[in-house]
């Protein structure tokens, strides 16, 4: 599975929020500045975080975003169906080769792979909150590990 730019910049600008302290925001500018994104794109990934119910948005001086429901309540499931731009339904429209449409639509054997393995995908991200990605990468990376008996393959970066 691959990790779109939006759905990867949509989740930090999630993770940047639930470190914050309760009642704490953050401002287009600075959760733009924190990630090293633009301010437009920044605020395309909160209007649709908003939109999605993840984040709440302040106006005036003291405005800003901040988070909607507490970190431990968001799944990364959840985060991911509303920035993934529908990946799996359009997956066969993306390699049509020359054509218009797919030469094996209607019969694929490589369809319920692709299928079956996004769903592999969303039952492991299920089970995954927002609260678990705030810490340090070391940190975040041995909770996975030990929650989901999954064996690392690759050390963490800066270690």
């Amino acid at each position: 599975m691959k990790i779109s730019a939006q759905e990867e910049y949509g989740l930090r600008c999630l993770v940047q929020l639930a470190a914050l302290p309760e009642g704490a925001s953050l401002t287009l500018p600075q959760i733009a500045e924190r990630e090293g994104i633009s301010t437009a794109n920044a605020g395309k990934l909160m209007w649709l975080l908003n939109k999605a119910g993840f984040v709440h948005s302040t106006r005036g001086t003291k405005g800003g975003y901040s988070l909607e429901r507490p970190a431990e309540d968001i799944r990364l499931s959840e985060i991911i169906k509303v920035l993934d731009e529908d990946v799996l339904n359009k997956h066969c429209g993306s390699y049509t080769g020359v054509l218009d449409s797919c030469v094996h639509n209607g019969d694929c054997g490589i369809r319920p792979v692709i299928i079956g393995l996004h769903a592999l995908v969303e039952n492991a991200l299920s089970q995954i909150t927002l609260a678990q990605l705030v810490g340090s990468e070391r940190s975040v990376d041995a909770m996975f590990h030990r929650v989901h008996s999954i064996h690392r393959t690759v050390e963490p970066q800066g270690v």
